[in-house]
């Protein structure tokens, strides 16, 4: 009905209920209704074009959204951005965590996640225009700490999606690549009074589907669905993986290497501060690389390697599969691997860099007219024992090449990263770090910085490169320099595997 709230899961395309959303959509266009829907959604949903999310693009259709990321959604993220509907930019975890809140009626989710951000009511409180005025995050004081409580809310819809179910209702998930928050969806629908539609692969006998491998139960579904199969892809970027779904394993010396470039040099710088026994997330994009690193080096089985989504072990995977992962060890929901980042589970995270000011902020989800969102970046960064972000060192257009051993700029990028005064939204907080006594470490292809007290340090320099010439005349600000910066380690630069031992 007009003006629901609807619950979607998802992790990019994992996971994602396409059929009820194209059927969603087709009924939109058709009748003009349901109009000024709400949607709540953790993880971004979308692939940057058509599918996902991007079926309620149309005006009238949504009228506000709740959600972790925007970057794959771009028409939704126009029209809050052109303050067309109420939108609000929350921390993923967060979301993923207060949908079992919300089931169990909770009126706030408590954190720490988010001070220092502009997610801290002190500096926006996650909302993205000036349309958007309702409070969602409060600022709370407990015993002597301060926290932010968000705001809880009923939700009247579930569109989530299994891969098996009973004429019960009871649902499985045997080839999905990811668990995700559906069961505390269902239960926080259930629980709001609402609706919960399922959509399936297939449907088995009644008494079939063994009782452990149900993962919503049907008391919590009111509607199954069986999808047409072209709207029930494993991934937006894989119809059907059986690595995803821990079916088998493959050999991981089928993975190809990475190429020489700026890519590989600061994954490759990266893996150097991993250590025995960690326990590790990596981010979307340029942290990926750092997984072909260490498969690359053979120290794979001396840490390990894991994803917001649930992924635990195994190699996570990019692009439109991203979230999922090859040879995982286990698979958890999503809400369980955020209580465990957001307690300091996590030993190190290798996060991209967008944009980064003298003060170690880090901006990576907003740039003027462009909104990407957070998505798990600030509940990953704020709680990891050691943060590394990276990142080339300027952007569109940068031409880095290596020649026996060194490192060249071959022709500069246009935009700068390391700009002057604040970053425009701070996604991760500096001056919370080092309140929390976090180490911090910014890793470019020619530059190395850390995060102290006295603010951004030069700590290294990559063979070839002129200090002033690539990277004092190229920054917005003068970075600390106590001594001369060190050489960046020489394997690095050179095409062989580096021999990487992890002490």
């Amino acid at each position: 009905m007009n003006g629901s709230m609807i619950a979607t899961g998802g992790f990019v395309g994992t996971g994602f209920a396409e059929h009820l959303a194209v059927a969603l959509e087709k009924r939109f266009l058709e009748t003009g209704e349901p109009s000024n829907l709400g949607f709540v959604y953790a993880a971004g949903q979308g692939d940057g074009k058509s599918r996902g999310l991007n079926h309620f693009i149309h005006p009238g259709m949504v009228g506000k959204v709740v959600g972790g990321h925007w970057g794959l959604v771009p028409g939704l993220q126009k029209q809050a951005i052109e303050n067309k509907i109420s939108a609000y930019n929350l921390p993923q975890g967060i979301i993923s965590t207060m949908f079992r809140d919300i089931a169990a009626k909770k009126p706030r989710t408590i954190s720490s996640v988010g001070l220092g951000t502009y997610v801290d009511p002190r500096n926006g409180g996650g909302k993205i225009n000036q349309v958007t005025t309702e409070e969602l995050v409060e600022l709370m004081i407990i015993d002597g700490e301060e926290y932010l409580a968000y705001k809880t809310f009923p939700i009247d819809i579930a569109m989530i999606r299994g891969t098996t179910a009973d004429p019960s209702g009871n649902i499985t998930m045997e080839k999905e690549a990811l668990t995700l928050e559906v069961l505390s969806i269902a239960m926080a629908v259930r629980n709001s009074g609402g609706k919960v539609l399922v959509q399936v692969e297939r449907i088995a006998d009644c008494g079939s589907l063994p009782a452990r491998d149900v993962k919503i139960p049907g008391i919590f579904v009111d509607y199954v669905v069986v999808a047409d199969p072209e709207n029930h892809w494993q991934t937006f970027g894989e119809q059907y993986n059986p690595s995803y779904s821990c079916e088998i394993r493959i050999p991981v010396e089928s993975i190809p290497p990475m190429e020489m470039g700026a890519r590989k040099i600061i994954a490759r710088r990266a893996a150097f501060e991993l250590r025995e026994g960690n326990i590790v997330n990596l981010g979307i994009g340029m942290p990926e690389g750092v997984s072909n690193v260490v498969n690359e080096e053979q120290v794979l089985d001396r840490i390990v390697l894991t994803a917001e989504p649930g992924v635990i072990g195994g190699i996570p995977v990019g692009g439109l599969s991203f979230g999922a992962a090859i040879n995982t060890d286990a698979l958890i929901d999503q809400p369980y691997q955020f209580d465990y980042y957001d307690g300091g589970g996590l030993d190190i995270t290798f996060l991209g860099m967008a944009q980064a000011d003298q003060f170690g902020n880090v901006n990576v989800s907003k740039f003027g007219p462009k909104l990407a969102g957070a998505g798990g970046f600030i509940n990953i960064s704020q709680n990891a024992k050691t943060v590394v972000f990276v990142g080339t060192f300027t952007a569109g257009g940068l031409d880095f090449q290596i020649e026996d051993g060194k490192a060249a700029v071959v022709q500069e990028g246009k935009s700068t990263k390391f700009v002057a005064g604040e970053v425009e939204h701070v996604t991760f907080s500096g001056k919370y770090s080092i309140k929390r006594g976090q180490t911090a470490i910014y890793i470019t292809e020619r530059c190395v910085f850390d995060l102290t007290e006295e603010g951004m340090v030069l700590a290294e320099i990559a063979p070839g490169i002129d200090l002033q010439k690539d990277i004092l005349d190229r920054m917005g600000f003068t970075p600390v320099i106590n001594e001369p910066p060190k050489l960046m380690e020489s394997r690095i630069f050179n095409p062989e595997n580096m021999g990487l031992q992890l002490s």
